[in-house]
């Protein structure tokens, strides 16, 4: 079950993304954030409820819910017109305790993907933290694509193979989410800054003029 909302986890943060790159009505787009928030506090709960005694079920689950307030705290947000700083600042919170997250994946449920996949959370998180809570908003384009992508690679795309079946080599996956995540963000920080635009690179190789000049 906790799959199935990771499923659309995947969906709403690659629609969170086109909004912040101003491809989509906030509006439209906070619906769609109710629809999954509701989903991610339904889940957990339901999760903890069937099994209350089961302490790998609970550590599981609860970390669904940092996502599912998330949505709703968005959803509502974008809908109300709210200013976005609370969000930011919950968004800070998460950020950190996906951290430990993170690490009861790696050292005690002996997940390394999802031990990496929490990092990427946690980095996001970070972003929407420094977009959304410090109105830094030189981060919104980049945040945006770091948003679309990871929509996929840490949430639906695992969703999709857990459920069918071809999750497997745990250890090559991630590996392989590492490579990439570092590779393509790093990659995406110098085009959304310009460092490899056309104008960049027209910068980086116009001939150096002496002053007098």
């Amino acid at each position: 079950m906790a799959y199935v909302g990771l499923l659309y986890v995947g969906a709403v943060l690659f629609l969170n993304g086109v909004m912040l790159l101003g491809k989509a009505d906030p509006k439209a787009i906070g619906v769609f954030n109710l629809f999954v928030g509701a989903l991610q506090v339904i889940t957990p709960t339901i999760l903890i409820a069937v099994n209350p005694a089961d302490p790998v079920t609970v550590l599981s689950a609860s970390g669904i819910y940092l996502f599912g307030f998330t949505y709703l705290y968005v959803g509502i947000g974008l809908l109300g017109d709210f200013d976005t700083s609370g969000v930011g600042w919950f968004s800070l919170f998460v950020a950190i305790m996906a951290l430990g997250y993170s690490f009861a994946n790696f050292r005690l449920l002996g997940d390394s993907p999802f031990g990496v996949i929490w990092l990427y959370w946690s980095f996001l998180w970070l972003l929407f933290f420094l977009l959304l809570g410090l109105k830094m908003e030189r981060l919104t384009r980049y945040t945006g694509w770091v948003a679309a992508i990871e929509g996929w690679v840490t949430a639906a795309i695992p969703s999709f193979l857990i459920m069918t079946g071809y999750w497997r080599n745990p250890n090559a996956i991630a590996t392989a989410l590492v490579v990439f995540g570092v590779v393509v963000f790093v990659a995406l920080w110098l085009f959304t800054t310009g460092v490899w635009s056309v104008r960049g690179f027209r910068a980086l190789s116009a001939p150096h003029r002496p002053a007098h000049q």
